[in-house]
């Protein structure tokens, strides 16, 4: 099984790399400010090492072989494999992750990756997955995957993935950006902070404003 798991990793760069290309002239964070200080500089992306003094170690991650960790609330685990964890992918428009999901309803929650398309292959398990069209038709795109069964979410989409089997599931996602970014809508209305103004989310999800108010509570306190 360990060997099926690092094929399926290499086969899914393969497929990622023709979305690469299209991918990462874009900005590489969420924003890059300009400032007048040219002593402290950030760029978009990361910075680079001299090539002379690039290492195998600089191209190279271990671990994706081992479970995540599902004993939580939401029954899944994701380990990224992107430019935090290999600085060899910088520039290169390309990334990795596995998830893992836990028997009756481990799930990867509503979700968008700014930064990148995803296309996620599964290994073991049955997942529910899908994603959700932008606005004005809010279409759902979803369907069933079994082991061997690929997927693809789109760059921006609000996607999710969903253990309906009673076994764990485990699947790899390649992404189209070193560094895709991933934004969890639950987390960012209700968790952020600042807190937004539970008028605006009473209005903007017709809710009682006491509901607003439980779920900042809850999705703060799960953020902090």
């Amino acid at each position: 099984m360990k060997g099926v798991y690092f094929l399926v990793a290499f086969v899914l760069f393969a497929l990622a790399s023709t979305l690469a290309s299209a991918s990462d002239p874009s900005p590489l964070q969420d924003f890059c400010v300009a400032i007048n200080d040219t002593k402290t500089v950030f760029v978009n992306g990361k910075f680079c090492k001299d090539p002379k003094l690039a290492t195998p170690m600089d191209f190279f991650f271990s671990g994706l072989n081992i479970p995540g960790n599902t004993s939580n609330q939401l029954g899944s685990k994701v380990t990224p494999v992107n430019v935090a964890q290999i600085l060899g992918l910088n520039t290169l428009g390309i990334s990795l992750a596995r998830l893992d999901f836990a028997p009756y309803g481990g799930l990867n929650p509503p979700h968008t990756h700014p930064r990148a398309t995803e296309i996620l292959v599964v290994v073991e398990g049955t997942l529910l997955v899908g994603f959700v069209t932008s606005n004005p038709d809010n279409r759902l795109i979803t369907k069933v995957l079994y082991p061997g069964d690929v997927f693809v979410f789109p760059i921006g989409l609000i996607h999710f993935q969903f253990n309906v089997g009673n076994t764990n599931a485990v699947a790899f996602a390649a992404l189209s950006s070193q560094n895709p970014g991933v934004i969890t809508i639950a987390n960012a209305v209700f968790g952020s902070n600042p807190a937004i103004n539970p008028d605006v989310l009473a209005k903007a999800f017709q809710l009682d404003k006491n509901i607003v108010n439980q779920l900042q509570h809850q999705f703060w306190w799960d953020n902090n």
